[in-house]
């Protein structure tokens, strides 16, 4: 097979493309690009992980048709996710998962109402891209599916990040 009939093997993952500021001069600067960031919703009861982009903007699939409260009541019985936000970036020896972050939220696709806390996931999104990992609240299953996700998703890049991801979801033990 030629490289021409290869086909292209996607990263999935939104990499950072293009300077915003390349070519302009004041407009732009100091603002912060979201095509490094890319939402993973982990289905706990299924065991998957799957990358939804519409989460960026609260219209996955897992969300669509749901009417969102803070009030965990209006969603009971419903199924448990986590939206994590994983922002990549790069090192001299190539990408890794620089940020990576958890929220909650709950579903109940029969009552068509949902649980989030709206600004806990933007909070999170804007730790991630801060280069945080916050994931010591999710439970063990979770991180196992994560970690899972994130490792077969790109081994290089989960080699490369920092060893705190891999302690936190339970795959490394700390240096003592």
């Amino acid at each position: 097979m030629t490289n021409e009939q290869k086909p292209k093997k996607k990263m999935g993952f939104t990499i950072i493309k293009d300077d915003p500021t390349d070519g302009h001069k004041g407009f732009g600067i100091g603002s912060l690009s979201l095509e490094n960031v890319s939402p993973v919703i982990v289905d706990i009861e299924e065991g998957e992980a799957r990358i939804e982009i519409g989460a960026m903007h609260a219209r996955s699939d897992t969300e669509r048709g749901v009417k969102f409260t803070t009030n965990r009541e209006d969603s009971e019985g419903g199924k448990p996710y986590w939206l994590v936000w994983v922002t990549i970036d790069f090192k001299e020896d190539g990408p890794y998962y620089a940020g990576v972050t958890a929220c909650e939220m709950v579903v109940n696709r029969e009552k068509r109402r949902g649980y989030k806390i709206l600004a806990d996931h933007v909070n999170k999104m804007d730790k991630s891209m801060k280069r945080n990992i916050i994931v010591d609240h999710m439970d063990d299953k979770s991180k196992q599916i994560l970690a899972d996700f994130l490792s077969r998703h790109n081994h290089e890049m989960w080699e490369r990040s920092e060893p705190k991801l891999r302690i936190d979801l339970g795959v490394d033990s700390p240096e003592l």
